[in-house]
């Protein structure tokens, strides 16, 4: 695992996006030699998809119905249950229950760094962090939203939610396969 994240250290410090002949600087070389330009594209993509699975599969759950404390499409989720159970069935995480245990356990990023997969939190009930999504791209995102409502797929840009958007959090992977606050592995986007 030292090698994934010495890989996805570099990648985020050199920006490296070049091909062996258009490396011109000596740490492109150097790594292009070890052979270590192929090994973080290899990284890239398979975070790509990773994320790729998560959106894809939060999807297949649209109009499983709310249900508070639920965490399956059998009962029905809760926003929390419904982030937890996508990060385990597609990607092997276990995320915490509650969504300001998941705000918690996750990196924080800016709202213009947000890419598919992360997590969007609200203020819904008063206090910060009461509600949790999944980012799904062009400004939407996916969640099982309320008592009598069913997961579904919402415009962050709307009235209701721009007003009550607390955060955006990217889960990033660690040695153990458990979500870490600390980016220590190649980011899931």
């Amino acid at each position: 695992m030292r090698i994934a994240t010495l890989l996805s250290s570099l990648l985020l410090a050199t920006n490296v996006h070049a091909t062996p002949a258009e490396a011109p600087d000596d740490l492109s070389r150097f790594l292009n030699d070890k052979g270590l330009l192929a090994q973080m594209d290899q990284v890239r993509q398979k975070v790509t998809h990773k994320a790729s699975d998560l959106v894809l599969n939060a999807l297949g759950f649209l109009g499983v119905p709310y249900l508070r404390g639920g965490n399956s499409a059998e009962t029905g989720f809760d926003c929390s249950g419904f982030v937890k159970a996508m990060y385990e069935q597609t990607v092997g995480l276990i995320l915490p229950r509650k969504a300001e245990q998941q705000a918690a356990a996750t990196q924080q990023i800016d709202r213009s760094e947000l890419q598919p997969g992360d997590l969007v939190f609200f203020n819904t009930l008063r206090r910060a962090f009461s509600h949790v999504g999944i980012y799904i791209g062009e400004g939407k995102f996916i969640h099982s939203p309320k008592p009598g409502a069913q997961v579904r797929v919402e415009n962050m840009g709307g009235s209701y939610w721009s007003r009550r958007f607390d955060g955006a959090r990217r889960v990033t992977l660690t040695q153990a396969g458990n979500v870490s606050a600390a980016p220590t592995e190649p980011e899931l986007r």
